[in-house]
């Protein structure tokens, strides 16, 4: 019988996440997260997964445009936001680990 994926919903946050090449972030334990920008039609999100990659092996898929929209730090905030270097906020849509890989996305806020 096949094992069923096992997928939690986590509330421990990191408190910072700082960009250390295009399109990987670090956060506050030294964890790599790779970043994608999502297209929703509406507002902007953001889609973090922490994997642990060989630095060799890092994909590069940050384009001028999202180098241009995404901050060089987010820094955990009271509540589910973070606050970036620019001045915005975003909200934790959701951050889930499953198949002991974590991923969070998250959402600018429009009136930050």
């Amino acid at each position: 019988m096949a094992e069923l994926p096992s997928k939690v919903h986590l509330t421990l946050h990191p408190m910072c996440l700082r960009i250390r090449v295009p399109s990987v972030y670090t956060d506050d334990k030294h964890r790599r997260w790779l970043h994608f920008v999502l297209e929703t039609g509406g507002g902007l999100q953001v889609r973090l997964r922490q994997e642990d990659i060989p630095s060799g092996q890092i994909p590069r898929t940050t384009s001028l445009q999202t180098s241009s929209t995404m901050p060089s730090r987010w820094m955990l905030q009271l509540g589910n936001q973070y606050l970036d270097t620019m001045g915005r906020f975003w909200r934790i849509v959701h951050h889930i680990k499953e198949d002991g890989v974590e991923e969070m996305i998250l959402e600018l806020i429009n009136n930050s």
